[in-house]
């Protein structure tokens, strides 16, 4: 997918799950490598709503009762112990840094992607959105999915290599990788197969004024 221009009346920015539970440090989910993006997520940010792009946020949660549960209970353990992610609590809200401006949108999941079982989708057609940009954590899972699905629904996809991130993953029998692995492998396959892959200054030149 190539995408030369990205028109601001058309695009929207969908901020993936950079919450407290995973941004803060210390937090029970916490993935450095995404606190560690923030500052350049924040210029994305400025850039988009300077241009009059939209933005919406999505927040992984989950009710305390575990009825929206799924299979997060078998993958996760501070989920299974309603130690992250639970609704109504401040691990779930947006990293302060990253607050949402007045009037945007925060869409809550049960699910790694954005679209599964929320309004996502029909907010965007109603904004007459056809482009979407990428950004937040973790870059294989809730932005992979998000992006992935996104593209099912013919939405172009810029992905933001440098303001999207991860956490290490240990060794389930096939070896250890490190964030970064996990980040760049996650990228060569949205590229070749799902997004146009690219920074933010390469997002800010093909924003057309």
């Amino acid at each position: 997918m190539q995408i030369d221009v990205i028109d601001p009346k058309k695009t929207a920015m969908i901020v993936v799950d950079m919450q407290n539970d995973f941004v803060a440090p210390g937090a029970a989910m916490e993935t450095p490598a995404a606190r560690a993006v923030v500052p350049r997520l924040t210029e994305a940010l400025k850039i988009c709503r300077d241009a009059g792009i939209k933005i919406i946020y999505t927040a992984h949660v989950h009710r305390r009762d575990g009825s929206d549960m799924g299979l997060f209970d078998d993958m996760h353990a501070p989920i299974a112990k309603r130690a992250a992610l639970v609704d109504g609590t401040p691990g779930v809200e947006i990293y302060p840094e990253l607050a949402p401006a007045p009037g945007e949108h925060v869409i809550k999941k049960h699910r790694y992607s954005g679209f599964y079982g929320t309004d996502l989708d029909m907010i965007l057609r109603e904004w007459g959105v056809d482009t979407v940009i990428i950004s937040g954590t973790t870059t294989e899972n809730c932005c992979h999915a998000t992006a992935r699905d996104a593209m099912f629904r013919n939405y172009r996809v810029a992905f933001l290599s440098d303001a999207t991130a991860t956490y290490d993953y240990p060794d389930r029998g096939f070896g250890a990788m490190p964030n970064a692995e996990v980040h760049h492998a996650t990228l060569v396959i949205l590229a070749d197969s799902t997004a146009h892959v690219m920074s933010v200054t390469d997002m800010k030149a093909r924003i057309c004024t």
